[in-house]
């Protein structure tokens, strides 16, 4: 798996990143899920400032593929929920839930990616800025950068940031986890009451193998522009499925089960914390490193997660299709629930309660205990596995 990563232009761990950053000022809530600065906007010392930036990655090239398969360019509006969602899950987790303003950074190749592509993402962020205020998280869009620059992007990227500003009382420290907790896992897949249709649950990591172990080949030589052409031939579309392939395990076909869009927990976690802030030690977004995420937080602690969900179909179908191994998949996907709260166990049931109010299934997947260093043990379907730091 490693040398098919490598060959793609991509990594699992991202060692390189984490060596490059961990020198970096981590500011005034260092184990915090995001960093989190002085209110240089407000000056108030009791209040406090972030920034974030993310993006839909790779997701966006496979978006081209279908739109020019099928001419459904609705596939970008997704893609703009992934770029917002995958900010706005990553603010969630320090308690910030209101008050959100965003700005979109498109980088396009004018060559591919028409103007009706780019008007559909723009309306797209306006549409999800006012869908998030109507249901109780105001969103406020400032607008943004389009850049062509066609001879370093071979299609589309879509990036957005997003800056808030919240009292420090209200942030959550995922320093405060400890042993002797209950963690409660949100389910990634099936249909909330605010989607519009089933969702596979990958969210946005992941997709550059996704996509390449998934998808046939016949779109390599369709679409050479949607690949590095320096990348290897034998790891480019090495899949067994079409786009528009339906399967007995998937109410959408296999396009739109990888384009499925990244699922918010943010109106979830509001209601949370409005009743059980006091409760909550801690929220980990299970984004880029899937369920090892963990254990980058907290300290001396042993994450045990011994009563993990059923595996959704399409993280099955990626793992026979791949020949990857339970190790790497848990690594690199969520596998089934990308949002954990850590909480006490006698408030775990309300929490899980209040997600299924919202048709989002949810259960303590397992606990922690004291350990000399961070590791994780993940019971999967080939019994244990540990992780360690």
């Amino acid at each position: 798996m490693d040398d098919r990563y490598n060959k793609r232009g991509v990594s699992s761990k991202k060692e390189d990143v984490h060596n490059a950053l961990k020198n970096i000022d981590k500011g005034i809530f260092p184990s915090a899920f995001c960093k989190i600065i002085p209110d240089y906007l407000g000056g108030d010392q009791s209040f406090c400032n972030i920034m974030h930036s993310d993006g839909a990655g790779t997701k966006s090239s496979l978006a081209y593929l279908y739109y020019r398969e099928t001419g459904d360019i609705s596939v970008f509006k997704g893609i703009a929920m992934d770029s917002i969602v995958m900010n706005v899950d990553d603010l969630i987790c320090v308690g910030c839930t209101d008050n959100l303003i965003i700005s979109s950074t498109i980088g396009r190749n004018p060559s591919f990616i028409s103007g009706d592509i780019i008007k559909t993402l723009i309306e797209a962020n306006e549409e999800i800025a006012n869908w998030y205020t109507k249901n109780g998280i105001k969103m406020t869009l400032t607008g943004g950068e389009t850049a062509d620059v066609g001879d370093l992007v071979r299609t589309l990227i879509v990036d957005t940031t997003i800056t808030a500003r919240m009292k420090k009382t209200d942030v959550i420290d995922n320093g405060r986890i400890k042993e002797n907790l209950a963690i409660v896992g949100l389910s990634s897949s099936g249909k909330a009451n605010f989607e519009n249709e089933y969702n596979s649950g990958i969210g946005s990591n992941g997709l550059t193998s996704a996509r390449h172990d998934v998808f046939n080949e016949i779109y390599k030589k369709n679409y050479p522009e949607s690949f590095n052409p320096l990348m290897p031939y034998d790891v480019v579309y090495s899949g067994p499925y079409k786009l528009t392939d339906k399967v007995e395990s998937l109410p959408l076909d296999m396009g739109r089960a990888v384009l499925s869009p990244t699922r918010t927990y943010a109106f979830v976690v509001k209601e949370i914390l409005s009743s059980f802030k006091d409760k909550v030690y801690g929220i980990i977004h299970c984004s880029g490193g899937g369920q090892t995420k963990c254990l980058k937080f907290g300290e001396n602690v042993h994450y045990v997660k011994n009563n993990l969900f059923e595996i959704p179909p399409l993280f099955k179908i990626i793992k026979d299709v791949s020949g990857t191994g339970y190790k790497e998949m848990y690594q690199v996907f969520n596998m089934g629930h990308r949002l954990e709260i850590f909480t006490e166990e006698s408030v775990a049931q309300k929490i899980i309660d209040i997600s299924k109010s919202y048709n989002i299934d949810a259960k303590i997947i397992g606990y922690t205990k004291k350990s000399e260093k961070n590791k994780l043990t993940l019971t999967s379907p080939d019994g244990e596995i540990e992780y360690m730091v």
